[in-house]
């Protein structure tokens, strides 16, 4: 949903190229590898471009680790943190919404993701954390805990699926470095 909705913005202002919405591989390893290869081409074609990572839930999990990695900007909405705990709970048979796919997730899968966990963030300057406190799936304290001195949205309300992103799609677009004003022109 976010990343459709932001797509959709950058469409209207005419500038779609500068975001890319991967559809990964529900297994960790492969859907990181598909996540740097996907990187690496573009930094190889690109070379005066800086990247911006943004992710959501599972997703933030994931752009915290490649923002690490190629110390890049990050915008992380309501992003997961204990893995171990968060996906326990979904152990066995799943369906993903967005993509139709059934699945099965094992303690394999869950270990795997442990090996992207971030134990220290770096630069906490090129971290932008937006969380709501009603997040139904996971506890924003442990964000704020984790991402301690990052700049932050914390909003009172909402829910996981960060209730009204569109309000943010600008200041998003800005801490990534995209000046929506001038693409009008």
């Amino acid at each position: 949903m976010k990343a459709n909705m932001l797509k959709a913005y950058l469409e209207k202002i005419h500038i779609p190229d500068v975001f890319v919405v991967p559809s990964l591989s529900f297994k960790p390893k492969e859907a990181m590898n598909q996540l740097i290869e996907m990187v690496e081409t573009y930094q190889a074609s690109n070379s005066d471009s800086s990247l911006c990572f943004i992710g959501s839930s599972l997703g933030g999990y994931y752009a915290t680790w490649l923002a690490e990695k190629y110390e890049s900007r990050v915008v992380l909405i309501n992003p997961a943190v204990n893995i171990n705990d968060l996906f326990k709970r979904y152990l066995g048979n799943n369906h993903n919404s967005y993509t139709g796919e059934d699945y099965c997730l094992t303690m394999n899968h869950v270990h795997d993701l442990e090996t992207f966990n971030v134990d220290t963030i770096t630069q906490v300057d090129r971290y932008l954390l937006m969380l709501q406190t009603g997040d139904e799936v996971l506890n924003y304290k442990h964000a704020l805990d984790k991402y301690v001195g990052a700049p932050s949205i914390v909003e009172e309300g909402g829910d996981h699926g960060f209730a009204e992103f569109e309000r943010h799609q600008e200041t998003i677009l800005a801490f990534c470095g995209i000046n929506c004003l001038k693409k009008y022109a």
